[in-house]
């Protein structure tokens, strides 16, 4: 049994992070779930405190979820996670990696620098350049910045109503309009999982019929896949370009070719283990596990 004392940052009854705390456990002996709305960072005692736990005792932490829903307030939390990679304790993925993923637009960004293939995309504060660009798309998705599973997702199409839908749009907390082309999917897209950059395997989330998105949330299901080469190589040149230990890069076949829509900041385990009876939780700790043995 390897004596590291890991910790797993998460939500304390969610399946993923169940999974890892059981998984840590099971190779290190050692369970701490630790739940970063309940962390309190000491500037002059330079430690981070969970309870009556300190976390800069611990050799690494592993994050799988740093809130329920995504907010701006992540990035704080990750700020937290920063202060303790710099005392010492090692952070799987990185804070400023998963801080750079976890915000839409500069996932957008990271994956443009990097010429990855993605849907058309509008960024604007303008209400009239948000109008030209559902224009020249003809119907397109208004995604916030922080979200998962397509939460607070709008589809505008092109009409008499559209500049009233845009400004309700704007008005209802997205100063910053993230505009992307509709895109004409077979009913699927894919998430493609990485471990330490490793190709792990393939799960595709197959949509109901009912909604314009395939995700479970929408009463999607998963199901598994097997990509090309040319699709994990393009998953794995995306996923590349942010540095993440554990990550799935959402991707779409079609008629104009593969796209990347992001590339995730915690990745996926329930999709891997519905679809292909792969358990990730235990790959990654795996991982985390090698790492601070060569690192001793």
């Amino acid at each position: 049994m390897d004596k590291f004392k890991i910790g797993v940052v998460g939500i304390s009854d969610g399946w993923s992070t169940q999974q890892l705390a059981e998984r840590v456990e099971a190779r290190t002996g050692y369970n701490c779930i630790i739940e970063m709305k309940n962390v309190a960072l000491c500037s002059s005692e330079k430690r981070v405190t969970h309870g009556d736990t300190i976390l800069n005792d611990l050799d690494a932490l592993i994050v799988k979820k740093v809130g329920r829903t995504y907010t701006p307030d992540f990035n704080d939390r990750l700020e937290i996670l920063r202060f303790l990679k710099h005392r010492g304790v090692r952070i799987f993925s990185d804070p400023r990696s998963m801080a750079v993923a976890i915000d839409r637009f500069s996932n957008t960004v990271t994956l443009q620098c990097g010429d990855i293939p993605m849907p058309a995309t509008v960024a604007t504060e303008s209400v009239d350049e948000a109008k030209m660009a559902v224009k020249k798309f003809g119907k397109a998705v208004f995604k916030p910045l922080f979200t998962s599973k397509a939460r607070g997702m709008e589809v505008i199409e092109d009409g008499d109503d559209t500049e009233d839908k845009i400004r309700a749009y704007k008005q209802a907390g997205n100063p910053l309009m993230y505009i992307q082309k509709m895109m004409k999917l077979p009913g699927r897209d894919l998430g493609l999982v990485f471990v330490g950059g490793e190709y792990l395997g393939t799960y595709a989330r197959v949509g109901n019929g009912d909604s314009w998105n395939t995700t479970t949330h929408s009463g999607g299901h998963y199901q598994a896949h097997e990509p090309s080469e040319k699709l994990i190589e393009l998953a794995r040149k995306a996923q590349a370009l942010f540095g993440l230990d554990f990550t799935s890069v959402d991707v779409a076949e079609t008629s104009e070719g593969p796209i990347v829509f992001e590339v995730s900041a915690f990745g996926g385990f329930r999709g891997l283990h519905v679809a292909c009876g792969i358990d990730a939780a235990e790959r990654y700790v795996d991982h985390v596990v090698n790492q601070l043995r060569a690192a001793k």
